[in-house]
C-alpha cells in the first residue's frame, strides 16, 4: 500500500507557558501543504519489520525512524505481522514541516487499513499523540487550531487555495531542544483564530512565530530568507514551526529560486 505523507506549515506559533510536565503550552494554526514524501508498507515474510529509506538525508538512526515508532505503538494494541517499510524522503528534516510526524501518522492509518484493524478514531489519536505532539494533526490533515502541546485540535475555517507558496530551507537545521532553549513564554492578547479571520495583507504585523526572535539571532541566514521573500512580493512570510524552513505566500508568481543559493527550495499551490 502506497501513500504520500504531506508537510504542514504553521500560521503563527505562540509559546504561552511551560507546563509542569516539562512541555510548553502553545497555540498555532496547522495548515497542510502538498509537499509529500512517498511511503510504501507491505506484509513481510522476514522475522521482523524492516525499513528502507531513500531521498533526502534524515536525522538519527533508522531504528529511531518515526514510521518504526508508529509500528511499535500500533503493535502495543494489535498483533501485527512483520512489514516492509519503504520511505522516500522529499520533506527536509529539522525544518519545522512535520515530515516525521506525517510519516508516522500515515503509517498508523496504513497499518489500520492494510490489516483491517478497524481501530476507532479515539485509539488512533491516542497512538498518534504517543508518537509526537503534532502527529495527530496529520490524521485529519485539514486546517486546525492546535493548543496544549499541539495535540489538542479544533478545525478552523481557513482556505488558502489559489495562493502560491514558496518554501525555503537553508543548510542549517534547528532542533526542537535548541528552539525551546531560547524561548521566553509570554501571554497572547489576540487569539490566532481572530487574526486569521483578517484579510491576508494584515497578517504580517499580527501573525507571529515566537521562535523567530531567538532563532534569528543565532541563524541570521533564516532571517535573511524571510526578508528576501517579503521584498520579493510575499503577502505573508514566516518561519514554520521551530524552524529552520521559511515560507512565503504569494498572490501571483513566486521569485526566482536562484535568490536562495545552497538552499532547499520548493514551490507549489496551497
Amino acid at each position: 500500500m502506497v501513500t504520500f505523507p504531506n508537510a504542514k506549515i504553521n500560521l503563527g506559533l505562540s509559546v504561552l507557558e511551560k507546563r509542569p510536565d516539562g512541555y510548553h503550552r502553545i497555540e498555532t494554526i496547522f495548515y497542510p501543504i502538498p509537499l509529500t514524501d512517498m511511503l510504501e508498507i507491505i506484509p513481510w515474510t522476514g522475522p521482523e519489520t524492516v525499513i528502507q529509506t531513500a531521498g533526502l538525508a534524515m536525522e538519527g538512526s533508522p531504528e529511531d525512524n518515526s514510521c518504526l515508532k508508529a509500528y511499535r505503538m500500533m503493535s502495543m494494541h494489535f498483533s501485527l505481522p512483520p512489514v516492509r517499510i519503504f520511505l522516500y524522503k522529499t520533506i527536509p528534516s529539522g525544518a519545522g514541516l512535520g515530515g516525521g510526524s506525517s510519516d508516522a501518522a500515515f503509517t498508523i492509518q496504513t497499518l489500520n487499513a492494510l490489516f483491517d484493524l478497524n481501530a476507532g478514531r479515539d485509539l488512533l489519536l491516542q497512538i498518534a499523540v504517543g508518537v509526537g505532539s503534532d502527529c495527530a494533526f496529520f490524521l485529519d490533515d485539514r486546517p486546525m487550531l492546535g493548543t496544549g502541546r499541539g495535540e489538542c485540535l479544533e478545525p478552523v475555517d481557513l482556505d488558502l487555495s489559489g495562493l502560491r507558496i514558496m518554501l525555503v530551507k537553508p543548510p542549517c537545521s534547528v532542533s526542537t531542544a535548541e528552539a525551546y532553549a531560547g524561548i521566553l513564554p509570554k501571554s497572547k492578547s489576540t487569539p490566532l483564530k481572530e487574526i486569521i479571520a483578517l484579510p491576508l495583507y494584515q497578517w504580517q504585523a499580527r501573525l507571529v512565530n515566537d521562535f523567530e526572535e531567538s532563532i534569528f539571532r543565532k541563524h541570521a541566514q533564516i532571517q535573511t530568507i524571510k526578508e528576501t521573500l517579503l521584498s520579493s512580493g510575499a503577502v505573508y512570510a514566516s518561519m514554520t514551526g521551530s524552524g529552520s524552513a521559511v515560507y512565503g505566500l504569494f498572490e501571483s508568481s513566486t521569485p526566482d529560486p536562484s535568490l536562495f543559493p545552497g538552499c532547499f527550495v520548493w514551490t507549489g499551490v496551497c
